[in-house]
């Protein structure tokens, strides 16, 4: 069901929450009635158990309270509530007299909405590359990534992306305030041509318009999704996105957060992968609904129960930590305080801290944000095309939020627990945490080498088509490699270790239909630890993680 709010609408509108799904015509025996498959495989591959949380809204009371004359807007079944819009306060009446309501929650009023033109901080910080100390410097890399290497270097994703990790099969969710020109932008050519831009769903005015809204979505994706070579490449460059429009960019409402949930249960239901969301609430127009720090405890607000909620389903939710680091507000705002998602926050190049990145701990001393990534002078896609620089964890987040598709692409039997685990302790405050930075940076790679323990490497040594095959795994001098070729060439292989540098390079001939036995120069004085192992040929790379006892 699409929310239908807007500036446009006259009513007020309210969150009603009903008491339970008793007599529903739906049952968690057959999920297939009402989940979709790509869903139903997510819980599968994770061994979630569909609960009553998955039952849709029951019919019959939507039905009674449309009866009572009032607007249904729109319905949410993990909340197990509707959004309704009226004036008649008789009929609000009539609508808690229902038995099977619980309670009735005012979540706008038009006549309370102040119009904020500046509410995304960043747009104060923009402007455009110049050629500068860092844009100049010459990278070596597979893709050419122009000055947005030092975003996507800072936490170590350009080693994921050598590896041949850039999200493919991966699906994202976008969840904003509009993708404006986002169809048409230079950034995103690829993104159209390779069909890898699934769709768009705007909650905010209940439609499927969502480019010529405000630019934000826009610029939020690119971090992600952009592929001009020689500018900006983002941190999941193949992936697969859904842009959901959640936020009407010149308002402040409880509302939003409502949008927020229905568009993370359509992202459920569509079958994302992750979820970024660089939004956050605590202060609203009118004061309606006001957030306190109090409230920041992960189990309050509507919005951070709904990102527990889609990391319940197996989503990995990223979230920016917001832009309230000063005065008045200091602290996290929601989602960021939800404890099963992770929180970023903005550094600049040099990795120090931005002033505006908001702080922690939760309200209930929980460490937030959980990592941090470049905020500060971010390379963007600009409104006009091209690229420009801007700041806030609104940048951060999905520049993580990349890196995570790439991690998990790199690791899918890993589960939402793990990965954060991994990251956190590849981060560069891994062992002392605090309430300004979390776990500090990470390193992607070192996550990669990280996951590869805690899950197992044994399970990951040989390839998918069993054309690749090291033993033993671990080793302590020397390994062997087996090589399945298809045709008499020179292949080369390379050996990483966890920062992403080559330790070893070596050009070896293969002989077609045949096991190519050999094994590599010069390893016997390497250090202990985890290795990816990298074998490139003329038609397909094969990786394979490896550890030196």
């Amino acid at each position: 069901m699409f929310a239908q709010f807007s500036l446009a609408q006259s009513s007020k509108t309210y969150l009603v929450v009903f008491n339970d799904k008793t007599n529903s015509t739906f049952s968690i025996e057959k999920p297939k009635e009402f989940l979709s498959e790509k869903s139903i495989a997510r819980r599968q591959k994770q061994g979630i158990v569909i609960n009553s949380r998955d039952l849709p809204v029951n019919a019959s009371y939507i039905n009674d309270v449309k009866n009572i004359g009032v607007s249904v807007l729109n319905q949410s079944k993990w909340m197990n509530a509707v959004t309704v819009s009226t004036n008649d306060e008789t009929k609000l009446k009539s609508i808690k007299k229902l038995s099977f309501v619980k309670s009735i929650i005012l979540t706008a009023d038009p006549s309370a909405i102040k119009i904020n033109s500046d509410k995304f901080d960043q747009s104060k910080n923009t402007h455009a590359v110049r050629n500068n100390e860092e844009t100049e410097k010459s990278v070596a890399a597979v893709l050419n990534y122009g000055p947005s290497f030092f975003q996507a270097n800072q936490i170590g994703i350009d080693c994921m992306h050598d590896l041949g990790y850039m999200g493919q099969g991966m699906t994202v969710a976008v969840l904003d305030a509009g993708f404006f020109k986002a169809d048409s932008l230079p950034a995103f050519d690829s993104l159209r041509m390779d069909n890898r831009l699934l769709g768009c769903r705007d909650f905010v005015t209940g439609d499927t318009m969502v480019y010529e809204d405000y630019p934000h979505g826009m610029n939020v994706l690119s971090c992600m999704a952009a592929n001009l070579p020689g500018q900006l490449i983002g941190t999941a460059p193949k992936a697969k996105y859904w842009l959901i429009r959640t936020e009407d960019a010149f308002t402040e409402t409880v509302q939003e957060e409502i949008n927020w949930l229905v568009g993370a249960e359509f992202a459920d239901s569509v079958g994302a992968d992750v979820i970024n969301s660089s939004l956050g609430y605590s202060k609203f127009d009118g004061g309606i609904g006001d957030h306190f720090y109090s409230d920041m405890d992960g189990n309050t607000t509507i919005i951070s129960n709904a990102a527990d909620w889609a990391a319940s389903v197996g989503i990995f939710v990223t979230t920016s930590a917001g832009n309230s680091g000063g005065p008045p507000w200091f602290k996290i705002t929601a989602p960021g305080d939800a404890d099963s998602v992770l929180t970023i926050g903005a550094v600049d190049s040099a990795g120090v801290i931005a002033g505006f990145s908001s702080r922690g701990l939760t309200f209930d001393g929980r460490i937030k944000p959980n990592t941090c990534a470049r905020g500060v002078q971010a390379v963007i896609a600009a409104n006009g095309g091209g690229i420009t620089t801007s700041g806030g964890t609104s940048f951060s987040s999905p520049i993580t939020a990349g890196a995570v598709t790439c991690l998990w692409q790199a690791n899918p039997s890993a589960n939402i627990v793990q990965l954060i685990n991994a990251i956190q302790l590849s981060a560069t405050q891994a062992f002392a945490p605090d309430s300004i930075q979390g776990y500090g940076i990470p390193n992607f790679c070192k996550a990669d080498s990280i996951l590869s323990m805690i899950l197992g490497v044994a399970d990951l040594s040989s390839n998918e088509n069993n054309m690749l095959f090291v033993y033993p795994n671990p080793f302590n001098t020397n390994f062997t490699i087996e090589y399945y070729a298809a045709q008499k060439e020179t292949v080369t292989v390379e050996l990483y270790d966890v920062t992403g540098r080559k330790v070893v390079s070596q050009n070896q001939v293969v002989f077609m239909n045949t096991k190519n036995t050999f094994t590599l120069s010069d390893i016997s004085i390497l250090s202990k630890g985890i290795y990816t192992l990298r074998l490139i040929s003329s038609a397909k790379t094969y990786n394979s993680k490896i550890i030196k006892q």
